[in-house]
């Protein structure tokens, strides 16, 4: 079903970015090493520092076959690239290859700016996770390749908690976590600064992972109405977004307004015992060049964040993609230089990193490692974001931070439920 979205991002611009795509079969035909053309690869700063060696390799493969090809890698970051690519499509010197967050896809495959793919195309692509493979999928067509996942896990201090309850390791069930919570504040409890749990309360993956612990939805499809339905009024949700905002209420003793952006520094400056994030920001506690304490090294561990239902709390699914251009006039070497880095060799090397790799294959062993089982694990049960043409609009009206921060500050769950839910359906059901 067409939105308004499609109108919005400029129907015009679709049409021409659909025209323009692909390469002709001259070009395409020409011996690799006839080939003269420039690709220009967008990458997030992550693989320039974390796994460097991979671009470097393939890039090399790439110069073997095509060396009279150049391969500009051009590094960004996730706090300005949204901006700087919409400018980039809506003028002349775009990139041919772009690694888009899993949330940004839909509104770069509606807008037409998204060269189709073929994933019999690409290594693994019949054990891509779902959750990214849903995420490059539009009316059943593959607008982009699975990169990398991601999931939320716990990340403590295992000396605050040792210190606090007489053990370094996480309690796996929620009432013993807060019970040991509880110690862990009346031990620091001195600095007034200091959270025992850092739970920002605009931090809505965080929410919504105790939304679906109960059960709820931020929305479901109706097969019927042939339409999406937000539900975060639902019992099931309001449940959850209430367990959110006690806990919230009750550990967080620093600012409640803010998200979770700076969360990983909190921790860094010992002002909290546990966090709630990605994996990787385990890395991040400690690392000084991302503003980390490497005194904290050997001191910080992860677990899987007990969830109030006696399991796991279910982790939102992230992860990045990579897609071609539609209007690039190399799509084709584009379409050859990610699959050469998202092959199975090059999955290894993210794997060797203890990063996700985009298939269930590969993440198997992580499964039984020590140092990736709590995230490898938190795959499997993930939950996403409505797979909605209008939820991209969603997250940049805030409407769940939005939404949270209402309650945290006295307004009930009820009436920001329903105001939220609203404003949801008003976005994703409205018609071109």
């Amino acid at each position: 079903m067409k939105r308004k979205l499609i109108a919005a991002v400029g129907v015009a611009g679709m049409l021409v970015s659909i025209a323009a795509c692909g390469s002709d079969d001259s070009t395409a035909s020409k011996d690799p090493k006839d080939r003269k053309e420039t690709l220009t690869v967008w990458l997030m700063s992550d693989a320039q520092s974390t796994w460097p060696e991979l671009v470097k390799d393939v890039n090399a493969q790439f110069k073997e076959k095509y060396p009279n090809v150049q391969v500009k890698i051009q590094y960004q970051q996730w706090a300005d690239k949204a901006k700087k690519l919409d400018a980039a499509l809506a003028g002349d010197k775009y990139p041919d290859v772009v690694e888009l967050g899993n949330t940004e896809t839909m509104t770069y495959i509606l807008n037409g700016a998204l060269g189709e793919i073929d994933p019999k195309k690409y290594e693994n692509s019949d054990t891509w996770i779902k959750g990214l493979k849903d995420t490059c999928s539009f009316e059943g067509k593959q607008f982009c390749v699975p990169y990398y996942a991601g999931a939320r896990v716990a990340i403590y201090n295992k000396d605050m908690f040792k210190a606090g309850t007489g053990s370094d390791q996480l309690p796996t069930t929620e009432a013993e976590l807060t019970a040991a919570l509880d110690k862990v504040g009346a031990k620091y409890g001195k600095d007034k600064a200091f959270s025992p749990l850092y739970l920002p309360g605009r931090y809505w993956y965080a929410a919504m992972s105790y939304v679906a612990a109960y059960g709820g939805q931020i929305a479901t499809y109706d097969e019927g109405a042939k339409e999406w339905k937000a539900s975060l009024s639902t019992p099931e949700a309001q449940k959850g977004i209430q367990h959110f905002v006690d806990l919230v209420n009750k550990y967080n003793h620093g600012d409640k307004t803010k998200d979770e952006a700076d969360h990983a520094n909190v921790m860094a400056n010992e002002k909290t015992a546990l966090l709630y994030g990605n994996g990787w920001e385990a890395g991040s506690v400690v690392d000084s060049a991302a503003n980390g304490n490497p005194k904290l090294k050997d001191k910080i561990g992860t677990a899987g964040m007990p969830g109030p239902d006696g399991k796991v709390l279910p982790s939102f699914i992230g992860g990045s993609d990579l897609a071609t251009i539609s209007k690039s006039k190399v799509q084709d070497l584009a379409e050859e230089w990610i699959a050469a880095f998202t092959s199975g060799k090059s999955q290894e090397v993210l794997v060797s990193k203890n990063i996700l790799p985009n298939n269930t294959k590969q993440l198997e062993p992580l499964k039984a490692k020590p140092e990736t089982a709590p995230i490898a694990n938190a795959v499997p049960d993930a939950w996403f974001t409505p797979i909605a043409p209008g939820w991209t609009a969603i997250e940049k009206k805030e409407i769940l931070e939005v939404m949270l921060l209402d309650i945290i500050k006295g307004k009930s769950v009820a009436e920001a439920t329903k105001a939220a839910d609203a404003e949801i359906n008003e976005l994703i059901n409205e018609e071109s």
